[in-house]
Formats: C-alpha cells, structure tokens, sequence
C-alpha cells in the first residue's frame, strides 16, 4: 500500500511547553509510519498569553494566578513534563523557564520561515523551542529571535528585519482568529486533513496510531 498524503495543521504556542513535547512526538510519529503516511505539516499560530506585556512574568507567579496551582504542584507538573519531554527525544531546562514572555514576534517569525518552506519552519520551529524550555532563553528577544533563525539555516539579517518591522502581524492574527472559530481553545492541537482533531502532547505511539489510521480510512 502506498503512503497516503495526508494534510497536518500544528497549532501552538512558543510558550507551550506541551507543544514542545507534542512536536517532538509527532515527528517521531511520522518517521516510524513513513511506510503509510505522507505528510504535509503546517504550524499555526495560537497565544497562550496575547497580552503579556515586555518583559514577562515570573513563572511560578504567573501559573499560581492563572491556575491556582501551588510551588509543589508546578514542580510536580515539571517533573511529569521533562519525563515525556524526555521520551520524545526533547530536553527541558532543569530549572524550568523561568519567565513567560510575550510569542507574537516569534509567531511572525514562524509565519516568514514558513513562506521560506516547511522544513524551514519545522526547523525554526524547533530551536524556538528548544530557546526557551531547553535554554530558559528570553524568547521575546529578538536577538534570541535571530539566532534561532541562523541556527535553523535561515538568513539572520532577513529574520532581522521581519523583527524590526510589522510585517506579518495581520496574517498572524488572522490565522489566529480563524482557529478560535474553529474551535481551538488548547494547545496543542493537531489537526489532519481540516477534519480530525488530536488533542494534546500525546505520546508518539498516540500519534502514530492515529495517523495510520486516518491513512487507512483516507
């Protein structure tokens, strides 16, 4: 049987460290079902903290006011999430992140690499993340910025420039709209074909499953 094109919305947060997971579990994903998965896969943007103003929130306040959670809590939740983070081949900083910061440059950014192609905004997509939950980096920095684009093969004084601009901005939002009317209120969400839903940082034999799945019935 050959492998059947199927269609992937990836849609997240920077800030997300469940996303961070997700994706790393996801390409595992679809390395082991190659044999009967194409895949096209499109990140898209979502903001976890759209309002978050310059220079961020310490995170231990931020999680506390917004969940309720308590010092104990976090640390536990950490833990469980360095574990599946080490599982799907992704490694969190020790210490966790630190500050959460405002994404929206980063998802302008994102929205660049992606014109650039796919692989080259899975591959910025990827040292973001590893910026902020590997290296607790200021992800609202756009020198931080810059060097996650060199680092993923991309032209720094291009990504530079997009950063000190405001170009991107409105298909950003855009593009954000259109998955909250769809539905999307979590992250994150990995949507197949703009008809089946994966919720969640699921586990890759998760992911996997479900694929193939989609593939038969496709």
């Amino acid at each position: 049987m050959s492998a059947k094109p199927l269609r992937i919305d990836f849609v997240s947060d920077i800030a997300c460290p469940w996303c961070a997971v997700g994706l790393s579990a996801l390409e595992q994903a679809l390395a082991r079902s190659a044999d009967a998965v194409q895949a096209s896969v499109h990140l898209q943007p979502f903001e976890l903290n759209p309002q978050m103003p310059p220079g961020g929130q310490d995170v231990g306040e931020h999680l506390a006011a917004k969940y309720g959670s308590t010092p104990e809590q976090q640390a536990q939740i950490r833990d469980t999430i360095r574990q599946r983070g080490a599982e799907a081949g992704f490694a969190f900083h020790p210490e966790g992140r630190g500050r959460i910061y405002n994404t929206f440059d980063g998802h302008r950014l994102l929205h660049w690499a992606g014109l650039q192609g796919e692989a080259q905004q899975r591959a910025l997509k990827r040292e973001l993340l590893a910026a902020y939950h590997g290296r607790a980096e200021v992800i609202e920095s756009h020198d931080v910025l810059q060097r996650a684009a060199e680092a993923a093969g991309l032209d720094g004084a291009a990504a530079r420039a997009v950063l000190d601009s405001v170009q991107y901005a409105d298909e950003v939002r855009a593009a954000e709209q259109t998955w909250l009317q769809a539905g999307i209120h979590s992250v994150p969400s990995v949507v197949v074909n703009q008809r089946y839903l994966i919720s969640g940082g699921q586990p890759a034999e998760v992911f996997e499953q479900a694929l193939r799945k989609i593939a038969h019935e496709a």
